[in-house]
């Protein structure tokens, strides 16, 4: 079927970067295979970490079916543009409908996008990662990419107020090698991998990037093992407590 709503909604986020004038450093892309299913596992520290994401995969001229929580799909106005651009609804209570539905999609030569973190990390340090990923992966037959995006956290994230119209941000999109499923024993060793090529991107990301807070009041967007004020691991681990949620953000 001809695709209707992501060429526009690609052509409309092309334009937002510019008005905005978002510094884009996109490495890696050319991982991204041009044909078949591929599954792109990010991390996880902004609202808008698909559209970067996505981006990521268009030197390939792949579209990107993300697995998103399936509330975003019933929005009056994400919904239907969820669903124009065929993105898979996830319903945590029932997972194993859309973990097939993404299998059927890699099969079928798709490129999917997942967050194998599940949440926004509110430390911007890679989380513990779900096995979901991987095991598509190996059931379909098809590469794992690892991807990193740092700065868009400053836009909006978790606990955070939104700062859309911010200006002149550097945002750093890093495309791994593709991890070929045949090479590991099971799914768990997949994700301890991916975890681990994860991990080392974002800390490439973190440690290149052309900015740094501008004072103490600005120092939240950074982790806290490079001196910034986000929440430690530990820290992040205890405000994402079911207890605390409604409280801290």
């Amino acid at each position: 079927m001809p695709e209707l709503v992501y060429p526009p909604v690609i052509a409309a986020a092309k334009t937002m970067f510019r008005v905005l004038d978002l510094h884009l450093t996109v490495e890696g892309s050319h991982h991204v295979p041009r044909t078949g299913g591929a599954v792109l596992t990010s991390n996880h520290v902004s609202y808008l970490d698909f559209i970067f994401c996505g981006f990521g995969a268009l030197e390939s001229r792949r579209l990107v079916r993300f697995m998103a929580k399936d509330s975003v799909f019933r929005h009056p106005v994400s919904g239907p543009l969820m669903r124009g651009m065929k993105h898979i609804p996830v319903n945590r209570a029932a997972g194993a409908g859309s973990y097939q539905t993404a299998v059927t999609a890699l099969r079928n030569g798709e490129v999917v996008g997942v967050f194998p973190e599940a949440t926004i990390s509110r430390s911007f340090t890679v989380k513990d990662l779900k096995s979901g990923a991987a095991r598509m992966a190996q059931q379909a037959s098809v590469p794992l990419l690892p991807v990193a995006v740092w700065g868009t956290q400053r836009l909006w994230t978790k606990g955070r107020p939104r700062t859309l119209t911010r200006r002149h941000i550097p945002i750093t999109i890093l495309v791994g090698e593709p991890m070929d499923p045949a090479g590991y024993p099971d799914a768990s060793t997949m994700t301890a991998e991916l975890r681990s090529r994860l991990s080392a991107l974002v800390d490439r990301a973190q440690q290149d990037y052309p900015e740094r807070p501008a004072g103490t009041d600005d120092a939240w967007w950074q982790p806290a093992h490079l001196g910034g004020t986000a929440p430690t691991p530990q820290e992040a681990a205890e405000l994402d407590r079911p207890g605390r949620r409604a409280r801290t953000t």
